[in-house]
């Protein structure tokens, strides 16, 4: 009866884009990208499939609409001294909507959701890097190393999840078959896995982030060092409005003789 009740809520609940979208959003987190369909999203609205095209244009609308609505998620790069804790906190919010919405990743990396939140969220941690002392060149670097390490940790993760719910003895299975002896150090790791005897301090994530920090902070600081001894070092003797001496004994021998 609640069930039901809630259905029957649900249907007289105005329809809108952002309605639309939450929806298929709460069905691709329940069982996948691919089970979203217009036909099953119209269904659980409570609509017939034609009435979700004065909001939407498309499946891949909504396929780009929703990734956005994932990107709204993600805290930005706060202000302040510490530029490295910002983008920390940022890196974080971002791994966890990912976490969160398993098919995002996927979808971000074939071209969608190219939308005014990806655009907002881009900007203000470019914007947060250039504020910390990086140059455009080292920028450039610093947001591809950041976002490449998000993106890539998080696919690794959920492919390992995935591989792990499928075949939850597969790991144990491949080392029956292997010669431990031989690849002692590769059990040991391969073991870490099994029994999650590894760090707790922190996650494979955090602990790669805080290695691509730290070494954006070495490089900035190189950087800086650099640009610094370049603004102290001797200047030309040359400057606006200056002339050399024509009338010194040295430079009446050096002038040439007119032909």
């Amino acid at each position: 009866m609640a069930r039901r009740a809630e259905a029957i809520a649900a249907q007289r609940e105005p329809l809108s884009k952002e309605r639309v979208l939450r929806t298929a959003m709460r069905l691709a987190d329940q069982g996948g990208i691919d089970s979203l369909s217009m036909r099953k999203l119209a269904q659980e609205l409570g609509v017939e499939a034609m009435s979700l095209y004065y909001y939407v244009a498309s499946k891949d609308d909504i396929l780009n609409g929703i990734v956005d609505v994932v990107v709204s998620e993600i805290e930005l790069p706060s202000g302040g001294p510490d530029w490295k804790a910002a983008l920390r906190r940022s890196a974080v919010s971002f791994h966890n909507a990912l976490v969160r919405h398993r098919w995002a990743a996927n979808l971000m990396m074939s071209g969608r959701g190219h939308g005014l939140a990806r655009v907002r969220y881009m900007d203000a941690l470019l914007r947060r890097l250039r504020q910390a002392g990086f140059s455009p060149e080292l920028t450039h670097h610093a947001y591809h190393a950041l976002d490449s390490h998000i993106m890539g940790s998080t696919l690794w993760a959920a492919a390992y999840t995935t591989m792990a719910k499928v075949n939850p003895d597969i790991a144990q299975n491949f080392l029956r078959r292997l010669p431990l002896d031989q690849y002692p150090d590769f059990a040991e790791h391969a073991q870490q896995h099994i029994t999650k005897s590894g760090p707790k301090d922190k996650s494979e994530f955090e602990f790669g982030l805080d290695l691509i920090l730290d070494g954006l902070g070495t490089i900035r600081g190189t950087a800086s060092g650099r640009s610094g001894a370049a603004a102290e070092s001797p200047r030309p003797t040359s400057r606006p409005g200056w002339r050399a001496r024509t009338d010194t004994p040295h430079a009446r021998r050096r002038r040439r003789p007119n032909r």
